[in-house]
Order: C-alpha cells, then structure tokens, then sequence
C-alpha cells in the first residue's frame, strides 16, 4: 500500500519542517517537541512531499495530511478526505504521469485520501491491507489472499486514459474494480465485480 512509502523524520528535521509549515496550517499550530512526522515523496507530483502530522499529547488528538512544495507559490495543500485539493494539485502541481509506476502511486494515494459519503474504496493487495476484526483463521486468509493482487496497468486509450485493475474493500465485502485515470488526473470507477461479501472488517466509517 501507499503507506510503504513513508519515512518517519527525526526531531531535528521536523523541528525544521514545523518552523515553515505551522505558520501555512489552519488552526492551532503543533508543537515540534510532541509531533510525530511521517513523510512521503511522490513520483506523479514532483518536488512535493507527503506529510503526515499527529500529536497525541493533545486532547482530542490532532492529525493532519498535507502536501508541501516550499519552492510552490502555494506551498501548503491540506488534504481533506475530499477530491478537491488533489485535483486543484493536479492543475497547479502539475500531474505527471510519466510511467506505469507513478500512475499506479498516483491510484494508492488517491483512494487512500479520498473518502465518499458512505466510506472509502480501500485498495486491498494483500491481506495485511485488511482491516480485520480480529485475526481469520489461516486457511481464510490464504484463501482471500488467493483473491487479491497488487495494482496493475492493463492499458491506455488513445486520449490517453489509463486502465488499471484493483481490488478494493467497500463496507464489508471485496470488489474487483476496474480505475480510469484520465490525463488531467481524474479518477473514475466502473465495473465493479463483488467478490466476496459479508467479511469480518473494521467499518471504515465507524471504527468498530
């Protein structure tokens, strides 16, 4: 999953990273002694990073994504579980989608940022990938993990739109699906396949 990605980043280089990007950030800043800094960089946006920022010494806890580019004139993009600061990044940034791997980056970091109203489409690679309420006995997961495989391109239109083949987990059951992502970096779903329904997940929404 995309989250293989992130470096975690040690006191001194957050204590640097929070002088610049507090003084961006809606709301209370953190503090550089208690936040935790995981940090991502992306090939479809060059020169961009990936943050993740928490602070769990605070009450409630604080957790925030960003996008951050110090060389942008718009250095700060707070992600927001919505599609509108990706593709207004898609504009600015831009987007490149140069090859397969960063098209495949491009669809890990999508659904894992954007949330619809009735939850996300959580990519599922491997098992590990699965929220599980509680560990499935091992013939399960093998025979799930039998069902999954990693993100892959299986072609390109001639407006150059790209076709790739994931699996994802919606609610409680495991879809096939086909992504669309057109050159400008929009991103469709069609021909969604059930594949198996009624799994013992974590509700993506709920938590339980």
């Amino acid at each position: 999953m995309f989250r293989d990605a992130f470096q975690k980043l040690d006191r001194l280089e957050i204590e640097n990273l929070m002088g610049a990007v507090n003084p961006l950030l809606d709301g209370a800043a953190f503090n550089p002694r208690t936040v935790t800094v995981l940090a991502a960089e992306l090939s479809f946006y060059p020169g961009w990073r990936l943050l993740d920022m928490a602070d769990h010494d605070v009450v409630p806890a604080r957790r925030v994504h960003v996008l951050y580019n110090p060389e942008a004139s718009q250095p700060l993009r707070i992600l927001d579980w919505t599609n509108a600061p990706i593709y207004a990044l898609n504009r600015a940034a831009p987007l490149t989608l140069k090859d397969d791997r960063a098209v495949v980056d491009y669809v890990r970091f999508f659904f894992a940022y954007v949330r619809g109203r009735h939850g996300r489409f959580i990519i599922a690679e491997n098992v590990d990938d699965i929220a599980w309420k509680e560990d499935p006995p091992q013939a399960a997961r093998k025979a799930i993990g039998n069902l999954l495989e990693p993100v892959r391109m299986t072609g390109e239109s001639k407006d150059g739109t790209k076709t790739l083949v994931v699996r994802m987990i919606f609610k409680d059951s495991l879809f096939r699906s086909t992504v669309l992502v057109a050159p400008d970096g929009m991103v469709s779903l069609t021909d969604e396949e059930l594949v198996v329904e009624d799994m013992p997940v974590i509700d993506d929404l709920l938590g339980q």
